[in-house]
């Protein structure tokens, strides 16, 4: 009679495991579409702030800053713009200041409004 009953069981259960992965994969797809997205965008950010570094480098020591930060995106095949420019702190230093910045795409349409996302990186250093 306990082995009718389980066998019952079984039988009503049989697309069970199939719903349940239907109702998971979307979930599980999406996480790892999300995490792999993060990751493009840091990736690009931390370029973006090194060139902004590299810019303003070069750009404090009487060099073209623009060249060397369009230079060093470039070379990380992403295709930003770099603009340097003066300007003074609250004591009355001169400064240079180099700004990045870049409409990252992402990969994947599934958000709407979520296609681009406008990243940029600044940094300023002290003209010695």
């Amino acid at each position: 009679m306990k082995t009718e009953r389980i066998r019952k069981t079984r039988k009503n259960e049989k697309g069970q495991g199939l719903v349940e992965f239907a109702l998971v994969v979307p979930l599980l797809l999406l996480l790892v579409i999300g995490i792999f997205e993060f990751g493009r965008a840091w990736m690009t950010k931390n370029t973006m702030t090194g060139a902004a570094r590299e810019a303003v480098r070069v750009a404090v020591v009487g060099g073209d800053g623009k060249a060397r930060g369009d230079n060093v995106l470039l070379s990380a095949n992403l295709p930003a713009s770099t603009v340097v420019t003066d300007g003074k702190d609250d004591e009355g230093n001169d400064l240079k200041i180099a700004t990045v910045t870049y409409n990252f795409q992402v990969l994947t349409g599934l958000i709407p409004g979520l296609n681009n996302l406008p990243l940029s990186s600044t940094t300023t250093m002290r003209k010695e």
